[in-house]
């Protein structure tokens, strides 16, 4: 895609983003205005509704109060003609009596222990009706038995009288009754005169405010319902989905007091409508209701007397969608002819823009391919102009650069040429071995020591290092992951044929600039004619040291045979045996074995299996051994050995004769008892023995003649036990030091090379 596409995509999508930044806005604020507005015809339709009913109620009162009097009037001229005691009262003379006082009927109400009863009526249906769940009503009844002034606010209150609300009728609900209660103190009874008639029916829901709801949702088509609801009783269980309660059925405590609850939602509308009343202000929800999605408002409307309730408007969300529809539609054809001008005018735009960005390409394709003249025409001072300056200086040290290059080039080939010459010439074996383990490169020497070059390294790859010294040689090359710098060491090898070669392989990593591992350089030196050349002079030795022992054996025997040739010409001339010479003489003998049985220990060769051993198990092992005899000279061992395992390459008996040796020594130099401590520690590749006593130690004098062949300063010892002990541990290629002041006892030290360390 070119610049100028680009370009002129980058414009027009920034303008697309603007305007639909701009769209989505205005559809959010349109919608915003929309609800807002809805939300106030609810609530002015709601509020002209609450002052219908307001009116209403002052009108219905106006009614009530007129028709309270006149029950009142007709309630007192029933009373004169009416005795005292109820009991000289007839059903019949109460028939008589309201149709004579123009009432409905005319129901006389006694006291019993425990409710206020119909006990005399004019209508049979009344006999026997309790007051006493009838809320405040039986309040009012048990005042005006006790003489006192009724306290209830609804109703109409006189002097000895009270008169309840419009109210349905208890025995008759089909009717709307309005009652009247009488009592002066001389009687025992309250005369109940009461009007129940389809008039007063007709009076009541004429004021109820039906017919303005009918015609608000006749102005607002949007309008599905609105709805009076009573906070005390809506939600109770006995009310039906369609706002219907057969409990509370009465004018003052059904759930619906007016309208009408097709679209509701008993849970939902209780408690937005407890919201409302709890904040005092209208509450709006979104909701569905008959698979519409509405809008709902719960409008509190305050009255006094305690008389509270609430008006729930329901809104058509449809009204709202249509109105935002028409919106969009306007918007996006706007938005779409906008985007048209635009997407022109930047095409236009871009390709003028564009002009020069096309000669620096140009230009640039030119030096790709290595032609560096021709320099841009700088036309103008603007970025595009620094541009073109500075792309014709870049070509020009481009020029220079790639000159020096070319030389450098030459002077690397040359130097390459070199190295791998002196790489192929030398003598070490060079293979390289990729992290995973694939050989990528070797020399001649590789070759000709192991029989493999890279080619069939690459398809096959070798097997190189053997199964028994594999797990030293992972542990080798973790260690260098890590970072450590390891000396050579000496292993072992297979070659193509399957031969294993003595090898010493010095293993360094190569890293990149981030100080991550590529690649491992073994450099592998054939060490098996050095081995040989040592091996020889090994023997060399050996034979020096037997001519050594030969000429100390003969010497130390020829003293104890000079003494038993003596014993015996002295018992053969004088032809007694002496009990004390036979003592001697055997002792003689004894001594002679002795010297005998050391120097089979160091001529006579013996087997040995090298294995994988912690030190710290042999030394425990050994002090075991030795604890006993130590107690018996008063010697206690302090061991201070390290926590982390130190293994050695060794044959296990061979060392612990060493280190029974030199602690045998360590006793027999403290006979008054004292301490011998045992310590090992790790230092490198090394592990470290020490084990010194509190013996009178060994003069410096003594101290180079040490290890030689009978050189000892035990009345009893040979002096070949601690060159048994060297020989040891130069065998395990390691080595052994003795140091010793005088009077101060002494510290014999044991160096051994650490096959691993796990530290």
């Amino acid at each position: 895609m070119s610049i100028k596409t680009k370009l002129s995509a980058i414009i027009f999508g920034s303008v697309l983003l603007i305007l639909g930044l701009n769209l989505t806005l205005n559809l959010y604020a349109a919608r915003n205005n929309l609800l807002t507005e809805s939300k106030n015809n609810m609530k002015t339709t709601a509020m002209q509704i609450a002052v219908s009913v307001e009116q209403s109620n002052y009108s219905s009162n106006y009614v009530q109060q007129q028709i309270a009097q006149n029950l009142r009037l007709a309630a007192i001229l029933a009373a004169g003609e009416l005795d005292p005691d109820i009991n000289n009262v007839s059903n019949s003379q109460l028939k008589l009596l309201s149709d004579k006082l123009d009432v409905s009927n005319i129901s006389l109400l006694v006291q019993t222990d425990d409710d206020i009863i119909v006990a005399k009526s004019s209508d049979p249906a009344e006999l026997g009706l309790s007051t006493k769940g009838m809320g405040f009503w039986y309040v009012a009844f048990l005042e005006l038995f006790a003489g006192q002034r009724v306290s209830v606010q609804q109703g109409q209150t006189f002097e000895n009288f009270w008169s309840g609300p419009f109210e349905f009728s208890t025995s008759n609900p089909e009717f709307i009754e309005k009652w009247g209660y009488y009592r002066d103190p001389s009687r025992n009874y309250i005369i109940d005169p009461y009007i129940r008639s389809t008039a007063v029916s007709d009076y009541v829901r004429i004021m109820e405010p039906e017919e303005i709801v009918r015609r608000s949702k006749e102005v607002n088509p949007g309008l599905l319902e609105i709805t009076g609801m009573n906070p005390k009783t809506f939600g109770s269980e006995s009310m039906q989905p369609d706002g219907t309660d057969s409990v509370n059925h009465k004018l003052r405590n059904r759930p619906i007091r007016f309208g009408t609850y097709i679209f509701g939602n008993i849970d939902e509308d209780k408690t937005a409508m407890m919201t409302a009343i709890r904040k005092e202000a209208p509450v709006t929800i979104d909701t569905s209701a008959l698979g519409k999605r509405v809008l709902k408002s719960f409008i509190p409307v305050a009255l006094p007397g305690n008389d509270d309730y609430v008006i729930s408007v329901v809104m058509d969300y449809s009204v709202i969608s249509s109105v935002i529809k028409e919106e969009l539609v306007s918007n996006i054809t706007t938005s779409v002819l906008l985007l048209i001008i635009f997407f022109i005018c930047s095409y236009v735009l871009s390709g003028i823009v564009t002009r020069p960005i096309k000669a620096i390409l140009r230009k640039v394709n030119d030096v790709a391919k290595g032609n560096y003249e021709s320099p841009l025409s700088v036309a103008s001072g603007d970025e595009l102009g620094q541009l073109a300056s500075r792309i014709n200086a870049m070509t020009a040290h481009l020029h220079e650069h790639t000159n020096e290059l070319g030389r450098a080039l030459e002077e690397n080939r040359a130097v390459k040429e070199h190295l791998e010459s002196v790489i192929n010439g030398t003598s070490d074996a060079i293979h390289t071995v990729d992290m995973e383990g694939r050989i990528t490169s070797t020399n001649k020497a590789f070759e000709k020591l192991y029989g493999w070059n890279a080619a069939d390294a690459r398809i096959k790859p070798p097997y190189l290092v053997p199964a028994t010294v594999q797990k030293q040689e992972d542990i080798r090359l973790q260690e260098l992951r890590a970072g450590a710098v390891l000396p050579p060491v000496e292993t072992l090898r297979l070659k193509r044929d399957g031969s294993v070669v003595e090898v010493s392989v010095s293993t360094s990593m190569i890293r990149d600039e981030e100080g991550q591992p590529q690649a491992f350089v073994h450099v592998s030196r054939d060490m098996t004619e050095r081995n040989r050349i040592e091996e020889l002079l090994r023997r060399s030795e050996k034979l020096t040291t037997v001519g050594q022992l030969a000429a100390g054996v003969a010497h130390e025997i020829r003293n104890p045979l000079t003494t038993l040739r003596g014993f015996l010409q002295l018992q053969k001339e004088k032809g007694i045996l002496v009990p004390l010479h036979i003592e001697l003489m055997l002792s003689e003998l004894d001594r002679i074995n002795l010297i005998v049985s050391e120097f089979l220990i160091l001529a006579k060769p013996q087997a040995v299996h090298f294995q994988e051993k912690d030190v710290r198990h042999i030394l425990n092992d050994v002090i075991s051994l030795l604890d006993s005899q130590a107690h018996l000279f008063g010697i206690e061992f302090e061991s201070q050995l390290s926590g982390k395992p130190a293994i050695v390459h060794c044959e296990e008996n061979q060392l612990k004769q060493v280190f029974i040796n030199i602690v045998k020594n360590a006793i027999e130099a403290m006979p008054e008892g004292g301490t011998i401590t045992v310590s090992q520690r790790i230092e490198g590749n090394s592990v470290i023995i020490v084990i010194s006593d509190e013996g009178e130690g060994i003069p410096e004098e003594m101290l180079p003649k040490l290890g030689e062949p009978f050189f000892t300063n035990k009345e009893t010892g040979t002096g070949l036990g601690l060159m048994v002990s060297q020989r040891i541990i130069h065998a395990h290629k390691g080595a052994m030091e003795i140091s010793s002041e005088y009077g101060s006892g002494a510290e014999i030290t044991i160096i051994l090379p650490v096959l691993y360390n796990q530290a």
